[in-house]
């Protein structure tokens, strides 16, 4: 006679199956959220370089905002170390985005201006984009910086003098690496705008960049919502089945 294999108790059999069922459901309804928060970020992008109405630098800076803006200004771009973030990738190709500390005439605070994206064949040959001297007048996107990510070692370290490496945009260590104090948003410079003697890669104004469409965040919450459904029929099928003798 073989022996009896023992069974869950259905009370437990039904806790696991809540559970299971409320963290798919929540996991569906973050990622429901990510992809509502990007599209709305995509419009307001859109309408922001429709409208393409300046707003001035100097103001802009020191407003502690993290709204989509269209500004331009006067001001000089400091003698600083040249920022390079690195694992950006365009097309499959790695490379790194360089920015540059500017400071507003008038402002008590430098705005990262985003030099573009640089490819790098070889980690031997990292960019050193030059700088120009004296007042020069930029415009472009006033955006929040890429999303910093996980934290994981360190954030900022140096290359040589006059250069900074940075795995994510952590702004405390960067403005601390740079020695001045940085405005929460960074200048994506536009891509039509010539400034003579600084050293621009590929320009764009993706707000996205790097980073999941809206959707993908829908499909990944259709994953999530559908698990959840299918956990709760199995629960329901194998909780109300009525037990063998």
């Amino acid at each position: 006679m073989s022996p009896v294999k023992p069974r869950l108790p259905r009370w437990l059999l039904w806790c696991v199956a809540v559970i299971a069922v409320a963290g798919f459901a929540a996991l569906g309804r973050w990622q429901y959220a990510r992809a509502l928060e990007k599209q709305a970020l995509l419009e307001a992008n859109a309408r922001v370089l429709a409208e393409r109405d300046p707003r001035p630098l100097r103001t802009e800076a020191a407003r502690d905002a993290t709204a989509l803006a269209w500004s331009a200004g006067e001001g000089r771009f400091l003698d600083a170390p040249a920022l390079l973030l690195d694992n950006q990738l365009q097309g499959g190709v790695g490379g790194v985005r360089a920015y540059r500390a500017f400071m507003p005439e008038g402002a008590s605070r430098a705005v990262l201006v985003d030099l573009g994206w640089f490819a790098v064949p070889q980690r031997t040959r990292m960019p050193r984009p030059a700088r120009p001297e004296g007042e020069v007048r930029v415009r472009g996107l006033l955006a929040t910086p890429p999303a910093p990510g996980i934290a994981m070692g360190v954030a900022v370290q140096a290359l040589d003098e006059g250069r900074l490496l940075a795995m994510r945009m952590d702004m405390p260590a960067i403005s601390e690496g740079l020695g001045v104090a940085l405005a929460p948003r960074v200048l994506r410079l536009d891509p039509d705008l010539d400034v003579a003697g600084l050293d621009t890669g590929r320009r764009d104004l993706e707000v996205l960049a790097n980073t999941l469409p809206p959707e993908r965040h829908r499909g990944y919450a259709l994953q999530w919502f559908g698990l959840a459904l299918a956990t709760a029929v199995a629960a329901l099928v194998v909780g109300l089945r009525r037990p063998s003798r």
